[in-house]
């Protein structure tokens, strides 16, 4: 018996609504104001809330966005005398399931409720686990709590015990392959082998012995029959990483295989056949190679079937001090230290940074600083973000001027100077690459060192 709660500052209203629902046999509550709703959704778990969208102290979206937090899976209908194009919107931006004016006919209430709550029943499980995962800051190994990483977790429960082929797409370091497991280990085929195969790691001659594995006499070497990937994959999962580098040829022998579930080993004539669950995952644009064609259109679509985008760690910086503090635990553990922290400055500077290398490379500094540091607190000087040092211009406004003064256009001169010789180093002493990572044009580069020799 499915439980609904009215709020309604209409005593008249809430009564009707009692009454009407009461008839249909669901168990009914009362409000009448956000607030007391607040206090009554604390307490108890309701299916559906029906609320008015003016209300005194709290009023109906207010009253949706609380509710949202402390009951995810609750579906909410909003009923209001004050209809409009702009307020419908706002209701369904904040997941409202459907909006109702107060001259309602009965029969639209109560096929709007019973839709309501069928829907409930397909995703009730699904808010669930998004409010856990939440709670968590993690799901399996994957680690933060940001709006696009829960939408990630979402997908990575709604796919799992599906039979279809995903393709997860990301830049490096992003994390796919940790996808690509916790897809495997929420799956029915978790028991079976997850067998990870890297098509760009492996030279093109072996590839396909690698996956469909060879006869007995098939090349020089092959004094046994071996069995490839796909088998020891047996009614698991067989990870094709870095699937973009895949070469034209093995792409023809790969479809089959998906599309037939059949393939022969090299050297070999007899078909064999196998069950198992394909991801794939890239950090190219498989549909800019397809255009090219430097990858096949029909292989495409067939591992394309569900598509999961990893967000870079730049546009999710949420997540960046709790992945740190992972990285911290881990590797206090590892070293045998004891858990460190990590200072307010160097936190500063981590959220600062773009991290080109993604969550890779925030865990190499991590690893770095914490095998570094004597102290219990990780600090900049033990940590460089990519391989140039962070340029901070607060710390350098932070240096005190002594009693006496200094020549200003000295010093600056010596940073210009210390800059200019790093993008030289950088640039392999060519001038006009150095001016491109200065952003300056070679004239001027060629004005400043002139500038700084002759000073």
């Amino acid at each position: 018996m499915a439980t609904i709660l009215c709020v309604d500052d209409d005593r008249g209203m809430r009564e009707l609504l009692e009454i009407l629902l009461t008839q249909e046999g669901y168990t009914v509550q009362c409000a009448q104001d956000g607030s007391e709703a607040v206090k009554l959704c604390k307490k108890n778990r309701f299916d559906l809330l029906i609320t008015d969208l003016k209300m005194p102290k709290k009023n109906g979206i207010d009253l949706i966005k609380e509710l949202k937090e402390i009951s995810p899976e609750t579906i909410c209908l909003i009923i209001t005398a004050f209809a409009s194009s702009e307020t419908a919107v706002n209701a369904m931006q904040e997941g409202v399931y459907d909006y109702l004016e107060k001259n309602f006919d009965i029969e639209d209430l109560k096929n709007t409720v019973k839709d309501a709550l069928e829907q409930k029943g397909i995703k009730s499980n699904d808010a669930l686990f998004i409010k856990e995962v939440k709670d968590s800051y993690s799901f399996g190994k994957i680690i933060g709590k940001s709006k696009k990483m829960l939408s990630v977790y979402s997908m990575i429960k709604k796919t799992a015990d599906t039979s279809a082929n995903v393709l997860i797409s990301g830049e490096s370091g992003t994390g796919k392959e940790l996808v690509a497991k916790a897809i495997h280990k929420n799956s029915s085929r978790k028991n079976k082998p997850f067998v990870v195969i890297n098509c760009g790691g492996i030279p093109e001659q072996l590839l396909e012995s690698e996956l469909f594995g060879y006869v007995k006499g098939a090349f020089t070497g092959a004094y046994t029959d071996k069995p490839g990937l796909f088998e020891v994959a047996l009614e698991g999962t067989i990870f094709l990483d870095e699937i973009g580098e895949l070469p034209i040829l093995l792409q023809v022998k790969l479809l089959r295989a998906i599309q037939e579930k059949t393939f022969k080993r090299v050297g070999g004539t007899n078909d064999i056949t196998v069950d198992v669950r394909i991801i794939a995952a890239t950090n190219q644009d498989l549909s800019q190679k397809v255009k090219k064609k430097s990858f096949r259109a029909d292989l495409y679509y067939r591992l394309n079937v569900i598509p999961i985008f990893v967000p870079p760690l730049r546009k999710r910086k949420e997540d960046i001090p709790v992945i740190t503090n992972h990285f911290i635990q881990k590797y206090s553990k590892e070293f045998k230290k004891q858990p460190k922290n990590m200072s307010a400055y160097s936190m500063q500077l981590l959220m600062k940074y773009d991290f080109p290398g993604n969550i890779r490379e925030l865990e190499n500094i991590i690893e770095k600083s914490v095998a570094l540091e004597t102290s219990n607190i990780v600090i900049p000087d033990n940590y460089k973000c990519s391989d140039n040092d962070i340029f901070d211009w607060d710390k350098i406004i932070e240096i005190e001027i002594p009693e006496q003064g200094f020549n200003l256009n000295k010093e600056m001169l010596k940073i210009e100077e210390n800059l200019i010789k790093k993008a030289l180093e950088k640039a392999k002493d060519s001038k006009t690459k150095a001016a491109k990572l200065l952003k300056v044009s070679p004239d001027s580069l060629r004005y400043r060192l002139e500038k700084i020799y002759s000073a």
